[in-house]
């Protein structure tokens, strides 16, 4: 299938997803006409349906539309349901996700955004910085951006594309930008790749996809052996060819010096917190930068940023109580949370709810996870959510919870998670996880903004 220009119906399964639902809407605004199933209400497919999507939660083959040129699956679909059987024998076309993205996409003006952490935000500051140069951008954002409440930007007849490339299934080898950042290489998705070198080589056939501009985080740059030039990334580094350094932290506010190529750009102020945001900024600032965006609209664009919905979102700031709630899954991503929380806030006992992602994971980096979670002051771990696996015996948050070196730790279900908290009294929380701990985080805020006394506009 060389190009999407044909299609008149396209049919999701799974468009819950944040990928998938920023494709269907995609379509949706370019008249396709556009259907699907999940298996769960979201806020999301909520937002879908009041756009005029019609999405359905049963796998019921009658309320499948009639006509339906391409059929498009997430990896999460499982190969029993009814309906993707009845889209097979129909011999309706079915494509990943991955592809039809990288269909979208291909020779466009096309930036992605790679790494096993970091994309999102990138991926969302960098259509940031371009939209606020007022450049005309389409960006396919896997989270939602808190400046725009909303995971896909559009610029009719634009060819400038900013994309997340997911590494999961190999999933960016459908991209072929002319810009792209490969923000870290951790092992991750074990249960796809097998071990941490054959992720890397992944990585490395994506590097080999982008024919103009790469990017990589300066630490990867020897162990990732690429073959070809590529410009570097970094904080505190005096040999990156795009640097940030002199951080300074005023009201939880970050500024810094960024060193370019053309020369050093001084006295940046950042919209968000976390440090580790503002290695991100870095990269998104040398993308923006390749597009010929001016120095003060970088500067605008930087101090205007809101971030990420669920990427260190502040949900809850005054001086009785601190929460924060973030997407971390990973050891890398908690130990980058943690850390930036305790610089942010060196006087607060941090209070850290952990949802773990996938038993797979859990088990391949138990020991990490342990380390990581240890950062915090009290632990409240909850059960393992499973997305798209079934159990591994012996795999049980009890079992990770053992492994974490610390006196207060309890784990607890869902519905025991707020007075947990309540009776803890805590100074300062963090919510992390990818599963569905964010249906969760509302009931934490309005529990803490009751039992604390805490007004809203504290």
């Amino acid at each position: 299938m060389e190009n999407l220009n044909y299609l008149k119906s396209v049919y999701f399964m799974g468009i819950g997803g944040i990928g998938m639902s920023a494709i269907a809407r995609y379509f949706n605004h370019n008249n396709v006409k556009v259907a699907g199933y999940d298996k769960t209400i979201s806020p999301l497919t909520q937002e879908l349906e009041s756009e005029g999507i019609n999405i359905h939660y049963e796998d019921d083959l009658s309320k499948m539309p009639d006509l339906v040129d391409l059929c498009v699956i997430t990896p999460a679909v499982p190969k029993y349901l009814n309906e993707l059987n009845e889209i097979l024998l129909r011999g309706i076309p079915v494509m990943k996700r991955s592809e039809v993205l990288g269909l979208i996409t291909d020779n466009r003006n096309t930036i992605a955004i790679a790494g096993t952490h970091g994309k999102t935000s990138t991926t969302a500051l960098t259509a940031h910085l371009l939209k606020t140069a007022n450049l005309p951008v389409n960006a396919f954002i896997g989270g939602i951006s808190a400046n725009y409440n909303t995971n896909l930007l559009l610029a009719d007849n634009s060819d400038l594309f900013v994309v997340e490339a997911d590494e999961f299934d190999r999933s960016f080898l459908t991209l072929h930008p002319k810009y792209a950042v490969i923000t870290s290489v951790d092992a991750d998705h074990l249960d796809i790749y097998g071990d941490k070198d054959e992720l890397k080589h992944s990585f490395v056939d994506f590097s080999n996809q982008v024919s103009q501009f790469l990017l990589v985080n300066e630490s990867i740059k020897d162990t990732f052996n690429l073959q070809k030039s590529v410009f570097t990334y970094a904080i505190n580094s005096s040999t990156a060819d795009f640097n940030a350094s002199n951080f300074t932290l005023t009201d939880n506010v970050y500024s810094f010096d960024l060193t370019t190529p053309q020369g050093p750009i001084l006295n940046i102020e950042f919209g968000i917190g976390g440090e580790h945001n503002i290695e991100n900024a870095v990269a998104a600032s040398a993308l923006a930068l390749q597009q010929g965006i001016s120095i003060e609209n970088l500067r605008l664009g930087l101090k205007t940023f809101c971030g990420v919905h669920r990427r260190f979102e502040p949900i809850i700031i005054s001086d009785k109580l601190i929460y924060i709630d973030d997407y971390a899954h990973h050891p890398a991503e908690i130990t980058a949370c943690l850390t930036s929380i305790r610089k942010m806030y060196p006087n607060r006992k941090i209070t850290a709810v952990f949802q773990p992602h996938l038993f797979s994971r859990t088990r391949d980096f138990a020991d990490d996870f342990a380390d990581s979670l240890a950062l915090a002051d009290n632990l409240i771990l909850l059960d393992i959510y499973p997305a798209r696996e079934e159990p591994i015996d012996g795999i049980t948050g009890a079992w990770l919870l053992s492994k974490v070196k610390m006196e207060k730790k309890w784990q607890v279900e869902k519905s025991e998670l707020n007075s947990t908290l309540i009776s803890l009294n805590p100074e300062l929380i963090v919510t992390m996880g990818a599963g569905d701990i964010d249906r969760l985080v509302e009931g934490v805020k309005n529990a803490c903004i009751q039992n604390f006394n805490i007004k809203n506009d504290e």
